[in-house]
């Protein structure tokens, strides 16, 4: 299938996931990965299409930029210890146990019990913030909490990841510099340039954003980092700007969740493959458990 081709099931299977959410009262997030897992496993779509990767990479790292723009930096300064606390918990649990079940239990490899220790250890700060926009609880106290604890968890993650199999590369300095130049330049920077530019039809406070963006992930994968990170940090800098001009903020959410969004979801659920999680479902069903019951157990006495 050739690139317009696929865009144009991707589109149509975006449009149709929209249609079933209206009416189950289901997070299009959710639906969207779910057509994802039939549109790969059914018809066979390929997800490693270039042009399909790059824009679910980005559309990543702009939902966390946005996830990020909608906590109170006072909220988050606030309840900085029980974000923090219940991020990590979320992360060591299930880290520790599911890596302990995978190398007793499962008898598998050091190095493959820790992936899947990682694997499991992590949430998905994007689908948290499709699900608290769709609901309306990115705009009250409990859902900026949940947001700020879920970067917390991805933070921990990302950082496991890179201590025990990625070797950073000569680019993580640049990388490293250049994430902290846009996170202290772009507040200020920006009321300037939107009073400038800003209003028009042609959006270059969206475009402003998307350069920067696409600045770190570029950076980001020469160094074999995560973009991610900056984003959200980035996002959360520009929250006071975004409060007093929510509008520049909505249209932002409306390019991510019209386009990009979709892309990222359908991605995700084409990436799975049934046949394996059938032929595996006993690995499943103790995986499961050990990534959920310490991941519950510990986050929901301190909720």
């Amino acid at each position: 299938m050739d690139p317009v081709q696929l865009a144009a099931v991707l589109v149509g299977a975006a449009l149709a996931a929209s249609m079933v959410s209206v009416e189950l009262g289901i997070s299009v997030a959710l639906i969207e990965l779910a057509v994802g897992v039939f549109l790969g496993n059914v018809f066979k779509l390929n997800p490693d299409a270039s042009w399909l990767v790059f824009i679910a990479s980005f559309a990543s790292v702009v939902l966390t930029f946005l996830a990020g723009a909608e906590v109170d930096p006072d909220d988050f300064r606030e309840r900085f210890w029980p974000a923090t606390t219940m991020g990590f918990v979320s992360f060591a649990g299930p880290f520790i146990v599911a890596t302990l079940v995978a190398l007793g239990p499962l008898g598998w490899t050091v190095k493959a019990s820790l992936i899947a220790g990682t694997a499991l250890s992590t949430t998905s700060l994007a689908v948290v913030y499709a699900v608290l926009v769709e609901t309306g609880l990115n705009t009250v106290r409990v859902g900026k909490l949940i947001m700020s604890a879920c970067f917390v968890t991805d933070m921990c993650t990302v950082i496991a990841l890179s201590a025990i199999f990625i070797k950073p590369t000569i680019w993580f300095p640049v990388f490293l510099v250049v994430s902290v130049v846009a996170i202290v330049a772009l507040p200020k920077l920006a009321p300037w340039f939107f009073r400038r530019f800003g209003d028009r039809v042609i959006e270059p406070e969206i475009k402003l954003v998307f350069a920067v963006l696409l600045v770190l992930l570029v950076l980001g994968d020469a160094a074999n980092s995560q973009a991610v990170l900056p984003a959200f940090v980035l996002g959360l800098v520009m929250s006071r700007h975004y409060q007093r001009n929510q509008e520049q903020q909505r249209r932002l959410r409306v390019v991510a969740f019209a386009f990009l969004t979709p892309f990222f979801f359908l991605r995700g659920g084409m990436n799975v493959s049934l046949a394996a999680v059938f032929a595996n479902l006993g690995i499943l069903g103790v995986l499961l458990p050990a990534k959920l019951v310490p991941k519950l157990t510990l986050v929901f006495p301190l909720a």
